[in-house]
Formats: C-alpha cells, sequence, structure tokens
C-alpha cells in the first residue's frame, strides 16, 4: 500500500494560483474558503527585496488531531496515508478547526460541515494526480508515494533538506517544503492584519476602506511582510462555548457545594433541593449551548449513537449524560426520603461533578493548533472554577430562601477564591514556553483584554468579593461578581488563544 504525500518546490513556485484555481474547480469550492490557497511574504525594502510564494494546504499527517478530536469519525485516515472527509456524518463542532495546527480545515458555507483537502481522493482511486499537480504550469507540486524509492517525491525529499510545518507538533506531516523560508512556514514571523492588496473584509467592502491601493511608504514597510493571502477566519468557538464552560461550572460546582453544605451544616431541605434542581438546570443549559453550536444541529445524536471514543467531545458528552442521571436519581430519592438510596448516589455524583467540571480541559488538550490550552493546569482551572461557581450560588440561594446566614458557604467560597487566584497565577507562569501561547497570554495580560483580566476577572471576580466575604456583609454582590468575573475569565481562555494565526 503506497503512502502519498506532496512536495511544494519554492524554486519553482511563481504564485500563479491555478492550484487553487483547480481545486475550487475540482471540488466546487465555495467562495470566501479554500482547501488549497498562495501565501505571499516579501521581505526587504524595495529595490532589495523579494516575493516568496508558499502553498498552503492539509499536511495529511501521519498523527492526525483532527482525526483524534473528531467525535464521529467524519474524518478518517486512509490505508494510503490520505487524511479524507465524509461530510455525511459530519455534526459541524469545529473541533477539528482548533486540532488543526496547520488551519487546513474550515466550515463550508454551503453545506455546513467541515471541509478540507483530501488528496483529490477520488482521482487517486482512478489512477490520476491530484487536480493541482495536474495544472502546476511548473512542476513546483509533487504527489506521490514516499514509500516508492523510485516515485519523484521519494527522490527529492531523500536528496534535498526539506522543510515541514510545526514539526514541534509532532503531527508527521506529509506535505514538505523544498527552499522555503521560515517567514513563510511560520505564521506569527508576519504580522496577519488582512489588509492585503485586493483583499476584502467580511461585509464584502475593500480593506482600506477606501476602494484604492494603499501603498505604504518606504520607512513604515516592515520586512517580512504579508502582501497577500487569504482573510484571517473568525474564531470557530465563540459565546457558545464561552457560556458552556460557564454554565458548566455552575452545573457541577452546585452539586460540590451541596454535598459540603450536608457534610458540614444542618442545610435545610430547601436549600438541598434547590441546589440540585439548580445543577440540572445549568446541565440542561449546557447541553443546549453545546447543540445550539453545531453547524448541524440535527445530527448532534451521532455523538452518541455513532460516536469515536478517542474524542473528548463523545467522553465528556457521556461524563455530562451519567452525571444528568446520578444527580436526578439523587434528587428523587432524596424527595422521597429515601436517605439510603440519596446517600449511595451522593459520591458518585460528587465524582462525576468532578470529572464534568474538568473534561473540558482534556478536550481543549486535543485543541492542538492552540498552545495555549496545552497547559496541564487547565483541569484544575475549571475545577477551581466550579467550586468557586458552587460557592457562589451557595450565598445566592441561601439569601432567596431566608436561610441562616451561617459562615460555612462563606468559608466555601472564600477558599474557593483562593484555589482559583492561586491556580490562574500558577497558569500564567508555567504557560506553554511557545510563541503561540506567549502572543495569547499577552493578549490577555496586556492589550487588548488586559483591563478585562486584571479589572473584571482579578480585582472585581476575585479580590472584592473575598474582602466582602472577610468583612462579614454583601454576600449577595460578593457572589454576583464572582460569578461575572467568572464569566470574563472563561471568555478570555476561550477567544484569546484563537487570535493567533495559525497559517
Amino acid at each position: 500500500m503506497p503512502t502519498f504525500g506532496f512536495l511544494i518546490d519554492n524554486r519553482k513556485c511563481i504564485g500563479c494560483h491555478a492550484c487553487t484555481v483547480a481545486c475550487k474547480s475540482e471540488h466546487q469550492v465555495p467562495l470566501g474558503v479554500d482547501r488549497t490557497w498562495v501565501k505571499y511574504v516579501e521581505k526587504g525594502v524595495f529595490p532589495n527585496n523579494r516575493r516568496l510564494f508558499t502553498v498552503m494546504r492539509c499536511n495529511h499527517c501521519d498523527w492526525a488531531p483532527c482525526v483524534t478530536i473528531c467525535p464521529v469519525t467524519a474524518l478518517y485516515r486512509r490505508d494510503d496515508g490520505v487524511v479524507d472527509f465524509n461530510p455525511e456524518r459530519c455534526i459541524g463542532c469545529k473541533g477539528c478547526l482548533q486540532a488543526c495546527p496547520y488551519d487546513a480545515l474550515y466550515i463550508d458555507p454551503e453545506s455546513h460541515t467541515a471541509a478540507k483537502c483530501n488528496f483529490c481522493a477520488h482521482r487517486l482511486d482512478q489512477g490520476l494526480e491530484p487536480s493541482c499537480v495536474a495544472v502546476c504550469p511548473e512542476q513546483a507540486i509533487v504527489a506521490g508515494d514516499l514509500d516508492d524509492p523510485e516515485s519523484k517525491l521519494s527522490q527529492l525529499v531523500r536528496r534535498h533538506p526539506v522543510q515541514v510545518r510545526k514539526p514541534e507538533k509532532g503531527t508527521r506531516p506529509k506535505l514538505f517544503y523544498l527552499e522555503a523560508d521560515e517567514a513563510s512556514l511560520v505564521p506569527t514571523r508576519t504580522a496577519a492584519a488582512g489588509d492585503y492588496l485586493w483583499s476584502r473584509d467580511d461585509g464584502g467592502k475593500p480593506a482600506n476602506g477606501a476602494g484604492r491601493l494603499a501603498l505604504p511608504t518606504v520607512p513604515a514597510v516592515p520586512s517580512p511582510r504579508r502582501v497577500y493571502d487569504v482573510r484571517p477566519r473568525r474564531p470557530a468557538w465563540g459565546w457558545h462555548v464561552v457560556a458552556y464552560t460557564w454554565t458548566k461550572s455552575i452545573a457541577s460546582g452546585a452539586f460540590l457545594a451541596l454535598l459540603a453544605a450536608l457534610q458540614f451544616t444542618d442545610a435545610p431541605a430547601a436549600l438541598v433541593l434547590s441546589l440540585a434542581v439548580l445543577a440540572l438546570a445549568f446541565l440542561a443549559a449546557t447541553g443546549a449551548l453545546l447543540v445550539a453550536d453545531l453547524e448541524q444541529p440535527q445530527r448532534f445524536l451521532y455523538v452518541v449513537l455513532r460516536p469515536q471514543w478517542g474524542s473528548w467531545l463523545v467522553r465528556g458528552a457521556y461524563v455530562l449524560m451519567g452525571y444528568g442521571a446520578v444527580v436526578t436519581g439523587w434528587l428523587v430519592a432524596y424527595a422521597t426520603g429515601e436517605a439510603g438510596a440519596a446517600e449511595v448516589l451522593l459520591w458518585p455524583g460528587a465524582a462525576l461533578a468532578i470529572l464534568a467540571a474538568v473534561y473540558t480541559a482534556f478536550l481543549f488538550a486535543q485543541a492542538k493548533g492552540r498552545d495555549f490550552w496545552q497547559n496541564p493546569l487547565l483541569s484544575v482551572h475549571l475545577l477551581a472554577h466550579a467550586l468557586l461557581a458552587g460557592g457562589a450560588v451557595w450565598l445566592l440561594l441561601a439569601w432567596c430562601l431566608g436561610a441562616a446566614d451561617t459562615p460555612v458557604p462563606r468559608l466555601f467560597t472564600a477558599c474557593a477564591l483562593v484555589f482559583s487566584l492561586l491556580t490562574l497565577l500558577g497558569e500564567i507562569a508555567t504557560a506553554p514556553p511557545t510563541e503561540d501561547a506567549r502572543q495569547a497570554l499577552d493578549l490577555i495580560l496586556h492589550r487588548p483584554w488586559g483591563t478585562w483580566f486584571w479589572g473584571v476577572g482579578i480585582v472585581l471576580g476575585h479580590l472584592v468579593p473575598f474582602a466582602l466575604l472577610a468583612s462579614g456583609v454583601g454576600a449577595v454582590p460578593a457572589a454576583l461578581l464572582v460569578l461575572a468575573g467568572l464569566y470574563t475569565l472563561e471568555w478570555l481562555w476561550v477567544l484569546a488563544p484563537q487570535q493567533i494565526p495559525l497559517s
């Protein structure tokens, strides 16, 4: 069985876009998205300048993170090494977009499923070359069998020093570049502002707003710089995912608060039942947000009926379902006076609450395209937020039900605040040592979102509530500030890493 791969010969590429056009024609790729595209990078200042052309596409990795994270096996690796996809199975979760370090996947605006270069698998099966290879006027794109020592591709890879994009990811990509420049291969070496010749913004207006070419003055020209590229993509995971992490923190934290209330206080039955009902309500909201974020929401049951068990999207779905079932069982047992059954279900419910709180960290860890999410402390961060959310809703429900203002919920929330603050500081101090992670952290701590992090997330979300709780007054304002601070931090942690260009 062959193992197919690509090589881009940068000695020959002239940036003609024939490969882009052929790919669009072959696969009927809609306007606004691309499976194959050419990035132009310039170095130097006229007349001592140079333009570099780099063809971007799927790398058909031997270890493909997009295949690992896909919950329904819509993406799969064929025996010949081609990473192919089945749009009929795709639910549009956008996990593969986050997992790919090369920005090779996109959501098709017509089919509302993921799509990417599939090596023209239908042509390979007929013994034909991919369409981009067939049309390249300079034979700058070479495709072939890496296992065949007589193939042109295999000989070029053996005889010349070749580069791959992001080898540190360990994906073993099979897209090789011959005499490529680091300024083209490393996306953070050039600004991805989107203001290129002939580029347009998402509203269809000229990018410079005036309809004329904006020629920068020579002193202002950076080197290297992008002069032509596809438009920067919007974050794949938006407010739905931000809200989902927040509601899930409340759903899991409420049951952990319930456990603390039963173990350390003489909590009235109304408070205990209210915490359980709140946990289920926010768990339902979490599920609704997850389904609403899908591009194909009507296929959401595929996660359960056609699972790919390596994906934490699947594992997380079963954790949430198990947690919901156990909490429901506990609620029924407690409400009907079945103390024995309630006691049996209490601790499994707490264990599932913890797992429900932290599993998203493992999902984000599968999103290999986002270095900032690879921090092992992210799971501790999510557990701290669940405990903090549980303390906040405990305080609010106690106030709503007129329960005595005992020191236990205040102490629980204050300890959670300290735990959360230490976790955040630890996570900042141990951010992955990569350029992408550093840039994401810089966005959070400084500009443009530093005010939100320090002002809302830390001061209003942690320090002020702690002071209010320590003073013995203001439990309700403290709880509300905690929940607002948590939402702000989840927003920053989800969106900031997605601002870093991957191609």
